[in-house]
């Protein structure tokens, strides 16, 4: 079985760096910068215990991988990609396996569209990628928790087989029969991820309003998650420690997308409350006045950390 790695920033390049490092065969599908680094140098991880560069296969689209029957895809892109890199896929590639490591809970819907074997993972790994050739992972010695199950729901061999290796690499990985019920749960804590990389001040009331519509939402929906206790359980094992060099963590997924310049995952994060809210008739202003604050900063190339709470509550919907 190989790993075909479509995304390999912080989330991707750290599960593929662990694999082909524990003697997994593994390609990376990454793009610019970090591709023209990756092909000439090699992807550098950086851990709390090593530094490691290692030649690993990659190319810049799928149109560029020798595909085979056993590979299996870890999508670790973020959502806002992924439709396209689903079309580029199977047109590369065919009906392979699909394993998405990404946040929110888009991603599966979108990619049993077109494959017959998706696979939900809820990721837990604290890592960075800021330059290219390069991601940190600050967690040790688990370098992260990747459980993993058929989308929308049940195990099978294949899984089971990918966790075994992500265990064997490192990682804290078990099959899931109900990973929905997991990703569901993150997202909760997904909503304030463009909280962290926007808002300059204490942001607790925003906080909370985005939380309360959430549960409003999964309650009219009938959405099954995980509760506290449950996912406590299962995230037990991470140990944020210092990298040389990169003594702390600077910001989570949404502040170092927004810190290069990139887009940004909220509309799939956010913007799914706010579509469930639209469905079930639920308010979601809250949600909705992120996604506004989040597509200006984009749209205007905003450094993290440049509005005050006040000017996020400034972005509310005015018929809420």
């Amino acid at each position: 079985m190989r790993y075909v790695i479509y995304g390999a920033g912080a989330i991707g390049g750290t599960i593929g760096a662990r694999l082909a490092q524990h003697g997994r065969e593994v390609a990376l599908i990454a793009r610019g910068p970090h591709l023209e680094t990756l092909r000439d140098d090699g992807l550098t991880l950086r851990t709390p215990d090593e530094t490691l560069t290692q030649k690993i296969t990659v190319g810049g689209h799928p149109d560029e991988i020798d595909w085979r029957t056993d590979d299996v895809v870890v999508l670790a892109m973020k959502t806002q990609d992924t439709a396209d890199a689903l079309t580029a896929l199977r047109s590369a590639a065919g009906d392979v396996a699909i394993v998405c490591a990404q946040n929110g809970v888009a991603n599966e819907r979108m990619a049993a569209r077109l494959f017959s074997h998706v696979y939900g993972m809820v990721v837990w790994l604290p890592g960075t990628h800021l330059q290219p050739g390069e991601v940190i992972a600050h967690s040790s010695p688990i370098a992260g928790i990747l459980h993993a199950g058929r989308y929308p729901q049940g195990t099978d061999d294949l899984i089971e087989a990918v966790a075994a290796d992500l265990r064997a690499s490192g990682f804290a990985s078990q099959p899931n029969e109900k990973i929905m019920r997991l990703k569901y749960a993150k997202l909760l804590s997904n909503l304030l991820n463009i909280v962290q990389a926007l808002s300059s001040g204490a942001a607790g009331d925003i906080v909370r309003a985005v939380r309360d519509e959430a549960n409003a939402v999964y309650a009219a929906a009938s959405i099954d998650f995980a509760g506290p206790e449950e996912l406590a359980d299962h995230v037990k094992g991470i140990t944020v420690k210092p990298v040389p060099g990169f003594e702390s963590r600077l910001g989570g997924s949404t502040w170092q997308s927004l810190s290069r310049g990139g887009s940004l995952e909220t509309d799939y994060l956010n913007g799914e409350i706010a579509l469930l809210g639209a469905l079930h008739g639920v308010p979601t202003p809250y949600n909705r006045m992120l996604q506004a604050a989040a597509a200006e900063a984009s749209r205007e190339g905003r450094e993290p950390g440049s509005y005050t709470p006040e000017e996020l509550l400034a972005h509310l919907p005015t018929d809420r």
